[in-house]
């Protein structure tokens, strides 16, 4: 087995990932197949965080402007739908025979850890999947961001975005048939061109903290396994 290039990653998931395309919530077909990858991640060895999105259930901004909810309110509703995808995740991962541990931002003692960034590092040293939930723990802040964040708290060599798309585009591929992946492109690039690949705090945060991103497919068999030896997939975001 080849040494892997990276031994410490971050893996961001977005809600969307938890239900069909389209579709609201969790649904046990697509949590299943989500954690079945997941374990096959973890048994090619690298120690593995995940971030979790909470957008199958709702997004605070939108949510906010649609309702009579303010936008404070409606982000610390978003993160408690974070704590929920964590928690059916961590259950999901377990039946399969993956320990997995939830440490969550915001305190929801009866289901979940707190987040103390050297609790979070010892579970990863002993093989434990962590998911961190709750996103900062403040309002106005993404997953995305809350991602990049922990990245650099805990040490990631590799932080991989997992989308639906096989990468950056020059252009929305559902909308423009012509639109040209990007294999690999510089931080200042993604800033410069206001590309919505990622929050543009989040970028700033792994560039300053010299941890590459990988955007790629997650439903495509193989794709992770094949970033983390460091193979041509989806499209890197570094120097």
């Amino acid at each position: 087995m080849p040494t892997l290039k990276y031994q410490r990653i971050l893996l961001k998931l977005s809600g969307e990932s938890f239900c069909k395309p389209g579709g609201f919530g969790i649904e046990g077909q697509a949590i299943e197949s989500l954690a079945e990858r997941i374990v096959r991640l973890v048994k090619g060895g690298p120690q593995t965080a995940i971030v979790v999105g909470g957008g199958n259930f709702l997004r605070g901004a939108s949510f906010s402007q649609n309702s009579h909810i303010p936008r404070t309110t409606a982000d610390y509703m978003g993160m408690l739908a974070t704590v929920m995808n964590a928690c059916a995740l961590q259950e999901t991962l377990e039946k399969l025979g993956q320990p997995t541990r939830v440490l969550s931002a915001i305190e929801v003692s009866a289901i979940c850890e707190p987040f103390i960034r050297r609790r979070a590092i010892r579970h990863l040293e002993k093989g434990r999947v962590t998911i961190l939930a709750g996103g900062t723990g403040n309002p106005f802040f993404s997953t995305d961001t809350c991602a990049a964040l922990r990245a650099a708290e805990i040490g990631a060599d590799l932080m991989i975005k997992a989308t639906k798309v096989d990468g950056v585009y020059t252009d929305d591929p559902v909308k423009n048939p012509d639109a040209k992946l990007i294999k690999h492109i510089s931080y200042q690039e993604v800033l410069s061109q206001n590309l919505k690949v990622m929050d543009p705090a989040a970028v700033s945060l792994c560039r300053e903290n010299r941890i590459p991103i990988v955007v790629l497919n997650i439903f495509k068999d193989g794709n992770i396994t094949r970033a983390l030896n460091g193979e041509d997939v989806g499209t890197i975001i570094s120097d």
